[in-house]
């Protein structure tokens, strides 16, 4: 073997989305390996691991005094330093299992990352094994993700909706144009519906069923037509005592509990369009909005959105692999789209 072919087969290329409620990896010539729940389980006392990702997330509201499962990343950004570069850790370790070869990784962040938050993603990804850590914004990295020409000087306007945060973006000319980071997605949809079950019908959940109940009712426009709305049977705990309870909840108490967190992204769209110059908007106008992120896929907020900012709206394909997709894309040829990194250093 050469010295050439030696040096690429020890190389390992890895592209992290680092969402609040997800994690997904993505290694060249492999795809995405990774799609875990960015979740830690711990024991309190020792503050030994337990788990991490999918078998953590099913111990949410069911463990021990003396154990916690927790998320270490709050509004896309890391709230445990030490629990993250155990994830981190642990998952690079799932796909790398020579200990001499530390991966190039390139990671999407939010886009209103603040430098103190930059330094601690990057901290923490050289502090689980990598060689070299870039970063990119989560808005960048999906339209890269959905094949968008980011150098062109058409203006096209993304809207991603991650577990933490609502990312929105015009991108011309391999920038940023204007941008907004809204810490209100998907996290906060089930909180929503959280609060409105023990406000409205005084039955108390856990943010796992609330997720259950939003992706399989949950709608951000109101139904109708009697035929067309989906009910189901929510079991929970009565707010009065510590019985079980159970309670038929429609789509469309669902779709009022989502409603303030619906109004503030579209809110949060608006104000970003108003900062787009002219001839961007006329872009906008004729190529319209697209969504990506797993939030966008919730029922309805594509037309919702569509009808209140006067926008063509499109949810991209597997929306929820846009992000980690495009960044994958990004650093297969990091010399091309080098304009389109962020800054690691202040």
């Amino acid at each position: 073997m050469s010295l050439k072919n030696l040096f690429g087969f020890m190389s390992l290329d890895v592209a992290i989305d680092l969402g609040t409620a997800n994690t997904l990896i993505s290694v060249k010539d492999k795809g995405v390996v990774i799609n875990e729940p960015s979740v830690v389980a711990i024991d309190k006392n020792t503050r030994e691991t337990l788990a991490i990702g999918v078998s953590a997330k099913d111990m949410i509201g069911r463990t021990p005094k003396d154990k916690e499962a927790i998320r270490p990343l709050r509004d896309g950004v890391i709230a445990d330093f030490e629990l993250t570069i155990r994830m981190i850790d642990y998952f690079i370790k799932k796909i790398n299992k020579n200990p001499f070869i530390r991966p190039r990784v390139l990671v999407a962040v939010p886009a209103g990352i603040t430098p103190v938050e930059k330094k601690a993603v990057v901290d923490t990804i050289e502090s689980a094994g990598a060689s070299k850590v870039y970063l990119i914004s989560e808005p960048m990295a999906a339209a890269v993700g959905v094949g968008i020409d980011v150098a062109s000087s058409s203006g096209n306007m993304i809207v991603d909706i991650g577990g933490g945060t609502t990312e929105i973006a015009v991108v011309s000319l391999s920038g940023t144009v204007a941008a907004s980071s809204l810490k209100v997605a998907g996290d906060n949809m089930n909180e929503a519906i959280m609060d409105h079950l023990k406000k409205n019908f005084r039955l108390i959940i856990g943010e796992n069923t609330a997720e259950e109940i939003k992706k399989e009712i949950g709608t951000a426009i109101k139904i109708d037509n009697s035929e067309d709305i989906e009910e189901i049977e929510v079991k929970g705990r009565s707010a009065y005592n510590p019985s079980p309870m159970f309670h038929r909840v429609s789509s469309n108490d669902i779709k009022e509990a989502l409603e303030e967190p619906v109004k503030l992204m579209i809110e949060a769209i608006k104000k970003t369009f108003e900062k787009v110059p002219p001839e961007l908007s006329a872009d906008i106008h004729s190529r319209g909005i697209i969504m990506t992120g797993g939030g966008s896929l919730l029922k309805g907020l594509h037309t919702r959105i569509s009808e209140e900012v006067n926008l063509m709206v499109n949810v991209a394909e597997k929306p929820e692999y846009c992000v980690v997709n495009g960044t994958a894309k990004v650093l297969q040829d990091i010399e091309k789209y080098k304009n389109l990194l962020l800054p690691t250093q202040n």
